[in-house]
């Protein structure tokens, strides 16, 4: 599943951090490519805060009255948290098959996903994403688009007309690259783990995994925004369903 990365501000009671952190004096010139192996989770937090701003304003968010805003209210009832972590959910109204979540709590659903899927797997889709979120993907993700957009600003110091330096406008940039982020294979298998064992600890319906994960294949193939990645979504409900038979 493409991610969902990364996937919000007052989550963790970080706001103060978010406020403090300013994108472009990280970001700049002067900043250690290699700081983006060593990136803290306030940090990371933070920047999924300011990337969270950027897509909200980006995208059209249904009210919380809306129909599909009622839908994921009930979808998630009692869905406040998770391992630690303060979620953060809104529908986007788009017909993209897609959710992601980020390191700061956010998640978000699009209005696409909902229209296909039921209910019960819509939440193994958020407890995948979340997954992405809890076992370190998303951090790696944002560490590998920290070290790219600093060394563009490198290479813009030095004088070089292509490369394009990250400033306060390109945070949106930033965010859309955190959103597509691509998985590997294990990462993928592991977050499918995750989200069978978040529908276990939340009491719902398993198999809303493996169905969510054939109901993409049989609608998309490997076409959808959320099955972006290997292995082929078939193979993964495949290896779901021998999970919840042992």
């Amino acid at each position: 599943m493409k991610k969902l990365v990364m996937v919000a501000a007052v989550a963790l009671g970080l706001s103060g951090v978010a406020q403090a952190f300013d994108f472009g004096t990280v970001m700049s010139a002067g900043a250690d490519l290699m700081k983006s192996a060593t990136l803290g989770d306030a940090e990371v937090q933070a920047m999924a805060a300011q990337a969270r701003v950027a897509l909200d304003q980006k995208n059209k968010i249904a009210p919380a009255n809306s129909a599909y805003g009622k839908r994921l209210k009930q979808i998630v009832k009692g869905m406040d948290s998770e391992d630690g972590l303060k979620l953060d959910f809104k529908v986007y109204q788009s017909p993209e098959v897609n959710a992601f979540a980020m390191a700061d709590g956010t998640v978000r659903v699009y209005s696409g996903l909902l229209d296909k899927m039921t209910d019960d797997e819509v939440r193994f889709v958020i407890g995948h994403e979340i997954g992405h979120v809890k076992l370190g993907h998303s951090k790696k993700a944002m560490q590998v688009s920290y070290a790219a957009s600093s060394a563009r600003k490198a290479a813009a110091g030095s004088g070089n007309s292509v490369a394009v330096s990250l400033s306060q406008s390109e945070i949106g940039d930033f965010a859309e690259q955190m959103v597509n982020a691509q998985f590997s294979q294990s990462q993928e298998s592991d977050a499918d783990a995750y989200g069978v064992d978040f529908l276990k600890r939340h009491n719902y319906k398993l198999q809303g995994a493996p169905a969510a994960l054939r109901k993409l294949a049989a609608l998309y193939g490997n076409d959808s925004s959320l099955l972006a990645s290997h292995p082929a979504p078939g193979a993964r409900a495949d290896k779901v369903e021998k999970m919840l038979a042992k």
